[in-house]
């Protein structure tokens, strides 16, 4: 059986090399055991925390700890995610899907409810089972989530599927149906349709009316264009009948999405990083969706689409697991040439659950008929260990190198178009009264400022920053090579002491005040391995790095210490809470005033 695999691989894969297919043409891999992946950023993203559970919250919305398969889609300059949740673990009931909005990708609503559960009919009982329902409630289960009309409206989708007993799958074709509803644009929803049985429902035994029942002709007109367009329809496989005719590809290939090429020819892709052509608008596919050819993924989503600036970008996990989260860049948009860190943390776990892997992961960017930023810029949203939801700005044009040195000061707004920052809900990174500010309250994340630089042997870095405590807090510096490796760290800790990693051992530096601005000017030399740190203008002090590097090119400010676990060999499903899970810490606030750097 193996050696069948085997060759029936090499013959796909033979067939592909002369295919018009995407592949993967350039030389940087992964490793999986660095959660950033020893892959160099690209610069000026920014990961942004929309939404964070808490069961501490007693909601029923943020404390539902199971969140997962985020949608995102801009209209009427906004941005909306959607996304599904669970009390605690993937495919218990009751199962809702909640919306979010901002105006700026920065700030964002709470969530609200836009479709809620949805009780199954008792009695109900899937065809060849025997389970039966009795006061059950349905879950949900979508890959499309919005869709702009040609009449302009906005509507979001999702899918009530059906799990009865452990084991049980919604997505087996025997759940209840597709349903739609208008997001408006004054921010209320209009009325849930069902515009897609399955063969075991229809109008009598729903609790949503048939979308042709409505007197709204418009909305109408959008369910009908949406069961007409192939590559929508082509989203819905996985849940839907398994003969739906609508469906022109029926065979179990998931989480689909597309783009087009300037040929008007579609680009498929699906988990696995499975790929094939269509020239007729996903009527047909030119060959049986393959493996990309050089692409490494597993079986979380991949996204792709076409940029701003006419080149393409795929983001997607480059390993067998659900970390990194990278993007990649192709000219033509089948030949992708690097590899670059969207983003490489992975925030701790707090609350276990059926089927959370770990990461960030399931990104999905906007398709092309739902909309377009106004920034230019691309987008994509994912959860966090099925548990928390992110989106992501990836500056357009995709650059991956600084060729001149910095000098900032955060004087005049926003000016961090060219730092990476990873921002928490609880551990906010943002420009504050002309500053750049690093909070923190969250005893499982932290927040983090990275300022690439061009790369250098010997290079000289000035900053000053002010803690707004000393008793409480911690704050890390490092300078990192181009695969994120530090070989200095410098630390603000919790007893007011500066300090700098000596191998085993932390040397202290020097104490520090609440609100006292302090200043550090840092001279490196990797050759040597030798750096001084001068603070406030003083003496400055010799140190050793306590990790040789060729070269750095990065300076990371860090509210807490480096984070391995989870890594290849942690058991897959975590199956326990966090102590004091639901607990958020004293916040702890720094700002940095400025940054300088040179070569020497």
């Amino acid at each position: 059986m193996r050696l069948c695999l085997t060759i029936l691989l090499i013959i796909n894969c033979s067939l592909l090399i002369g295919q018009d297919t995407v592949r993967y043409v350039g030389k940087t891999l992964s490793n999986v055991d660095y959660h950033h992946g020893q892959l160099a950023p690209a610069i000026g993203v920014h990961n942004i925390q929309t939404m964070r559970a808490n069961r501490g919250d007693n909601n029923n919305i943020t404390s539902w700890t199971y969140n997962h398969a985020p949608m995102l889609a801009y209209w009427n300059n906004s941005f909306y995610l959607e996304y599904l949740s669970n009390p605690v673990g993937e495919h218990i009931a009751p199962g809702q899907t909640l919306l979010q909005s901002s105006k700026d990708g920065y700030t964002w609503t709470a969530p609200v409810v836009i479709f809620p559960p949805y009780k199954i009919p008792d009695g109900f009982v899937k065809e060849r089972k025997k389970d039966t329902a009795r006061n059950s409630y349905a879950v949900m289960h979508q890959r499309i989530g919005f869709y702009i009309s040609k009449s302009k409206r906005f509507f979001a989708l999702a899918y009530y599927g059906i799990v009865l007993a452990k084991g049980d799958d919604p997505n087996d074709g025997n759940g209840i149906g597709r349903v739609i509803r208008e997001i408006r644009p004054d921010g209320g929803f209009g009325p849930i349709y069902f515009f897609r049985y399955n063969h075991s429902f229809n109008e009598k035994n729903t609790s949503y009316p048939f979308y042709r029942s409505s007197g709204d002709k418009e909305l109408i007109a959008a369910c009908d264009e949406i069961l007409a367009t192939p590559l929508l329809m082509m989203q819905t496989v996985e849940e839907g009948d398994r003969n739906d005719p609508l469906v022109p590809l029926q065979k179990d290939f998931k989480a689909f999405n597309y783009y087009h090429l300037p040929n008007g020819n579609v680009v498929g892709l699906w988990k696995y990083a499975l790929t094939s052509i269509s020239k007729d608008e996903g009527k047909t596919w030119q060959y049986n969706p393959t493996r990309a050819p050089g692409f490494v993924n597993a079986n979380a989503k991949i996204w792709g689409q076409r940029t701003s600036d006419g080149k393409y970008a795929t983001v997607y996990n480059p390993s067998e697991f659900r970390w990194p989260l990278a993007v990649s860049v192709s000219d033509d948009g089948l030949k992708y040439k690097n590899l670059l860190l969207v983003n490489g943390e992975i925030t701790s776990m707090r609350y276990g659950g059926a089927y959370k892997s770990y990461g960030p992961q399931y990104v999905r960017g906007i398709q092309e008929m739902d909309g377009k930023p106004a920034d230019g810029n691309m987008w994509v949203s994912y959860s966090m260990n099925k548990e928390d939801m992110w989106v992501s700005k990836i500056p357009i044009p995709v650059k991956d190198k600084e060729t001149k040195h910095v000098d900032e000061n955060f004087e005049n707004g926003n000016t961090l178009n060219s730092w990476n920052i990873f921002s928490p809900l609880w551990c906010q990174v943002k420009i504050e009264n002309k500053t750049l500010a690093l909070h923190d309250a969250d005893p499982f994340d932290y927040g983090k400022a990275e300022r690439v630089f061009p790369n250098a042997k010997k290079v000289s870095l000035e900053f000053a920053v002010t803690p707004k405590q000393s008793n409480f807090g911690d704050l890390e510096i490092e300078l990192v090579d181009a695969k994120g490796i530090p070989c200095l760290r410098l630390m603000f800790d919790s007893t007011g002491s500066i300090l700098t990693k000596q191998g085993y051992r932390n040397k202290t530096l020097g104490k520090y005040s609440t609100n006292e601005t302090i200043s550090f000017k840092i001279e490196l030399n990797t050759t040597t391995r030798f750096y001084t740190v001068g603070i406030n203008g003083r003496n400055p002090s010799n140190n050793l790095c306590f990790a040789p590097v060729e070269s750095v090119e990065r300076i990371v400010f860090r509210t807490g210490s480096t984070r391995r676990f989870p890594d290849a060999d942690t058991p897959t499903d975590q199956d326990y809470d966090q102590p004091d899970a639901d607990a958020k810490s004293k916040e702890a606030v720094y700002l940095i005033h400025y940054l300088k750097t040179k070569a020497l």
